[in-house]
């Protein structure tokens, strides 16, 4: 049986789904959704894959976690422990995710399993992408609203753009990490863009839409999809993938939005800085057919 811990936003809680279905599938085992950790989690929304989505994953419950980590699967417990020492105590069964690039020897780790990290590349799931699109479809119907804004995206050569800017401004730990993108990248994956596509149509998102609004300069046509509450921002992501091309941000929910669209003729253009620092490695989270700028 394979275990994933989830943690995070919506963006990451769909990488580490898509690593444990990936598992999950090429083994033969069940798959697990260990989601304890949210119980002292303050940030984003929570857990919000079975609400949103239609995959229906089971969450493991507190004998699954005893099952393959022991008394060490007791989530009081396993916080209380330092990962790497929590690793050796539980005989090669809890895998952490070594680095943030993509790991090759995630294939020989044992078929009874507790991974636990961001697991951020389709490298770890490109195999069984049409079942995670169906996984990731959206449960609910569309509000009369965003069904517009839907409309208004299909008949047009539509371009998401999404300005990230929230908890990577105001939480300094989280700033630290991720910094912004700056606009200077926005006016460039702009000017090479619409060197590729006629008639655009920017349809931009933000969890600061006033900012956007105020600081981003275009002339050509843009909207600004603001209706959706935090609570409803899933439907962001929703009406992103249904754009025709994608300028994202340095945010794992931009990243599923452009994923999520399956047209083999989108452009997809992301930052070349994703973080703050350059002491991590990530030249797997970007698709080889994505743009960096």
């Amino acid at each position: 049986m394979i275990f994933v811990n989830l943690i995070g936003g919506l963006g990451n809680q769909m990488f580490q789904y898509a690593l444990g279905r990936a598992l999950s599938m090429t083994r033969g085992v069940p798959l697990r959704l260990d989601i304890s950790d949210f119980a002292s989690y303050q940030l984003h929304q929570g857990f919000e894959l079975h609400r949103v989505f239609c995959c229906e994953a089971p969450i493991a419950s507190l004998e699954d976690l005893k099952s393959v980590l022991g008394w060490w699967g007791v989530p009081t417990i396993r916080r209380a422990i330092a990962n790497l020492q929590l690793s050796a105590l539980c005989k090669g069964r809890l895998i952490l995710e070594p680095h943030y690039h993509y790991w090759e020897q995630i294939h020989s780790i044992p078929s009874t399993a507790y991974l636990q990290g961001y697991w951020q590349s389709e490298k770890y799931f490109s195999e069984i992408a049409d079942l995670l699109r169906e996984d990731f479809k959206f449960r609910q119907p569309l509000s009369e609203i965003n069904a517009q804004w839907a409309d208004k995206i299909t008949q047009c050569h539509s371009i998401s753009l999404h300005i990230r800017r929230g908890d990577y401004v105001s939480n300094p730990m989280t700033h630290k990490v991720h910094g912004v993108c700056q606009l200077d990248y926005y006016y460039r994956a702009i000017e090479y863009i619409t060197s590729l596509i006629d008639d655009p149509v920017f349809f931009v998102f933000s969890d600061e839409a006033e900012w956007a609004k105020s600081n981003l300069k275009t002339s050509y046509p843009i909207f600004y999809v603001e209706n959706n509450t935090a609570q409803e921002s899933y439907n962001d992501m929703r009406l992103m993938s249904l754009c025709r091309h994608h300028i994202i941000a340095n945010s794992t929910f931009s990243w599923w939005g452009a994923w999520l669209n399956n047209s083999p003729e989108k452009i997809v253009i992301a930052p070349q800085k994703w973080f703050a620092t350059s002491d991590k490695d990530d030249s797997d989270l970007i698709p080889k057919t994505w743009i960096r700028i």
